[in-house]
């Protein structure tokens, strides 16, 4: 199975910070087969698209997934509405994941609402690991995070960890690896590109984007990319389809 719409009712809503929800829902159909890195399409009531929302924890044994989400529009404050058992109707596992490598020093790269689907990945990659997460103040996720590997904090005022955001904190906290895992808003993955380049190690970024169809058909979240694109036959790629998760050196930011 690629992908299915299925109907799922909520078992938790918890609300972490003043615009942070955290929600699992009961959907074992397409828990079996999401992967680190994917994301979910989930219909906002009275809306026409969807909204994509990564998934941040995929429980396989119980059959569930774990969206964490800030709310940034009407359609956002409308999901999170949501209560315990309410349906919720998902089209899900989306995307290309995060290809990862068992036997590296992996850096795990999360800023702002990049921080969720970098969890499931620090989870299921048993591997020497350093974890470096940026907030604009509030914290969250934060000590989950702590189970799976060392974890470095940069917040924007300052108020925990390092002040300013996650390559002040690298380079305060003398943080290196050989690889890296991140998600987070796109100045912060072109300066991880950037910093990638000129250590010479190898980079993966997972890309934000407002989405439309979410399977790849209406080139409405298309990014520039340094191959041709064999679907449009330019230099595009669908963010949806054939990422959200690139090599860094494939696509421009």
């Amino acid at each position: 199975m690629k992908y299915d719409v299925q109907l799922c009712e909520v078992l938790r809503r918890v609300q972490t910070a003043e615009n942070t929800f955290d929600y699992t829902v009961l959907v074992p159909k397409l828990a079996e087969v999401a992967q680190p890195g994917q994301f979910a399409h989930i219909y906002v009531p009275g809306k026409t698209l969807r909204r994509p929302i990564s998934i941040c924890d995929i429980d396989k044994k119980n059959g569930t997934l774990r969206f964490v989400f800030q709310i940034r529009g009407a359609g956002t404050e409308q999901l999170s509405k949501f209560e315990v058992g309410d349906k919720m109707d998902i089209l899900a596992p989306l995307g290309h994941g995060f290809t990862f490598d068992p036997n590296a020093h992996n850096l795990f790269i999360g800023g702002g609402i990049g921080v969720p689907p970098m969890l499931e990945l620090a989870k299921e990659l048993d591997c020497e690991k350093t974890i470096v997460l940026g907030y604009r103040d509030e914290l969250f996720l934060n000590k989950e995070f702590e189970q799976y590997g060392k974890v470095v904090i940069a917040t924007e005022d300052g108020s925990c960890g390092t002040k300013g955001n996650v390559l002040d904190a690298i380079r305060a906290e003398s943080v290196d690896g050989q690889v890296i895992y991140s998600c987070g808003p796109t100045p912060m993955l072109r300066a991880l590109k950037q910093y990638a380049a000129d250590k010479g190690i190898e980079a993966w970024i997972s890309l934000e984007e407002k989405m439309a169809c979410g399977i790849g058909a209406c080139l409405a979240c298309v990014c520039k990319s340094k191959d041709v694109d064999h679907h449009t036959n330019v230099h595009n790629k669908r963010i949806c389809k054939d990422g959200p998760v690139f090599n860094a050196q494939e696509v421009e930011l």
